[in-house]
């Protein structure tokens, strides 16, 4: 264990590394930039992202029964990893007036399916669990 530590350590040091030749001709407004868009991705994640799904997870786990949150969980892991995938085109950047062939698919319908197959799918396995948990109940003979 300890072998496959340190051979992590230099592994993550070994990319750090990597990433500072990188940037070492960056001029000063792009390491500005680049430091603006680490640090607010941090803020994003530890004060929006994080909290909205700790209230999320709490009220699943109040509300949920036992056989569908596993199911939830899962769906919505994917539901949010796939929607910060689809952050860009949801919001339509990248997008250019004199060419519509780029962005122009109906991205807003795709992520909706997504979410509705997601819940399905979810649905799905919560019934699923629910009923082979459930003992079978046999009739008795009179």
């Amino acid at each position: 264990m300890r072998a496959v530590r340190g051979l992590l350590l230099l592994v993550g040091v070994g990319f750090g590394l990597w990433g500072l030749w990188l940037v070492r001709d960056f001029t000063s407004e792009q390491l500005i930039s680049t430091g603006t868009w680490l640090a607010g991705g941090v803020i994003l994640h530890d004060f929006v992202l994080a909290p909205i799904v700790v209230v999320i997870g709490v009220a699943a786990s109040r509300l949920l029964p036992g056989h569908a949150r596993a199911a939830a969980a899962i769906a919505f892991l994917a539901w949010g990893t796939l929607t910060v995938a689809f952050v860009a085109v949801l919001s339509g950047q990248g997008g250019k007036p004199d060419n519509s062939t780029i962005l122009g698919r109906p991205y807003v319908l795709s992520w909706i399916v997504l979410t509705l197959v997601l819940a399905a799918g979810a649905a799905l396995l919560a019934y699923r669990r629910r009923a082979r948990s459930e003992p079978v109940v046999q009739a008795r003979e009179a």
